[in-house]
């Protein structure tokens, strides 16, 4: 059995087959998925999991590069506490910022969309796989 957080098969095997710059977005429970783009659906109910757990996870396992978000999750100036908590994991201390519908059209090119029981709006994350080396 393995050893690290993440215990999803269907995830373990997207990670593994990244490649450098590759995009893996975890979203919000309303995130729409596009057409052709693989889908992980780990929505149970509302809140369960939350994106931070399944963020938490990912990260156990996936060198992240840089990382994108909407520019509608900022407080202000302030980032999202799920992504401030992060950042101890591996997240890059500044993510890019783009508006909700550049986001959205960013995730058409993902390997993948995993879909969370989150339900706060805008908590939505595209991670650019980087190199462990």
């Amino acid at each position: 059995m393995k050893r690290a957080a993440l215990l999803n098969i269907e995830l373990s095997q997207i990670i593994a087959s990244m490649g450098h710059g590759d995009m893996l977005v975890i979203g919000d429970a309303g995130l729409p998925v596009p057409p052709g783009v693989r889908r992980v659906d780990l929505a149970v109910a509302r809140g369960v999991p939350s994106l931070d757990q399944v963020l938490q996870a990912i990260l156990s396992e996936l060198q992240v590069e840089t990382a994108t978000v909407a520019l509608e999750c900022l407080d202000g100036q302030q980032l999202p506490a799920w992504y401030q908590q992060r950042q101890a994991d591996g997240l890059p201390s500044a993510p890019q910022c783009v508006p909700h519908e550049e986001f959205k059209t960013l995730s058409r090119q993902a390997v993948a969309v995993v879909r969370t029981g989150e339900c706060t709006p805008y908590a939505n994350i595209v991670l650019h796989s980087g190199v462990v080396f």
